[in-house]
């Protein structure tokens, strides 16, 4: 007999665009997603991750992204967004602590509130392009989600929040994770947005197709409105480029 691989495994990132809308996708064709698979954070780590990564001999796969491709992936990402008709604000990244988001995001999960935490940093950041970086603003989407705010911002100063955030990271090490959204499901991989329906078809053939309007006629060469303002005033460097796919 041939045993069934294991619960498929996803690689998120609050940071990544494409993260943002496979996810919205997933849930729309299998509502249940956040309990039936197994659901890892992904972020650019910081020294203090970085040296427990090392010490577990692990390295971290994903290479920062040129601004030639960073500024594809914002005339990319407004395409989708008018395409799916989300609304979005771009959120400007300057000097982000990612691990304020992802290990508040382990804390929510250790207290049983995982999905409805999710709903509240993706909004923050995608829908209103807060920074999701910012201690006060996560601690917002903590208390929206019923949770105590100051479990979630404290989850930076946790010993144990920080380990099972290195544990995170050296799975998506072990299982090869090169860029965001990753899905593995024993030995398949997929990686991307675009990539979604594939693993669906193989995960859950009896599902529906994830939902993707028709296209929307958009102007291909224009940005989300507020990046275009941060690149036209030749402040486009202020928004870091890499980790998002």
């Amino acid at each position: 007999m041939t045993r069934a691989p294991a619960r498929p495994r996803l690689f998120f990132s609050f940071r990544s665009p494409y993260s943002w809308l496979t996810i919205r996708r997933l849930r729309a064709a299998v509502p249940q997603a956040f309990t039936e698979l197994d659901l890892f954070p992904y972020w650019d780590p910081d020294a203090r991750t970085g040296a427990a990564l090392d010490e577990r001999g692990a390295e971290f796969h994903y290479v920062q992204m040129s601004r030639a491709k960073h500024l594809y992936l914002l005339m990319d990402t407004k395409r989708l967004v008018q395409r799916e008709g989300v609304p979005m604000a771009w959120p400007i990244d300057v000097d982000p602590h990612w691990e304020v988001p992802h290990l508040g995001w382990l804390a929510a999960r250790r207290a049983g509130r995982a999905e409805p935490f999710y709903d509240e940093v993706v909004a923050a950041r995608w829908e209103r392009g807060e920074n999701i970086c910012e201690p006060k603003v996560v601690a917002g989407c903590a208390e929206r989600s019923g949770l105590d705010p100051e479990l979630v911002t404290g989850a930076v100063d946790d010993p144990q929040l920080r380990a099972e955030g290195v544990a995170c990271l050296e799975r998506a090490y072990l299982d090869d994770v090169f860029g965001i959204p990753y899905l593995k499901w024993g030995r398949h991989r997929f990686w991307g947005l675009d990539r979604l329906d594939g693993f669906l078809r193989l995960w859950r053939p009896d599902a529906p197709p994830s939902p993707v309007p028709a296209d929307a006629e958009t102007d291909d060469a224009g940005l989300p409105d507020r990046a275009e303002a941060i690149v036209t005033s030749g402040g486009y460097d202020t928004d870091t480029t890499g980790g998002c796919g």
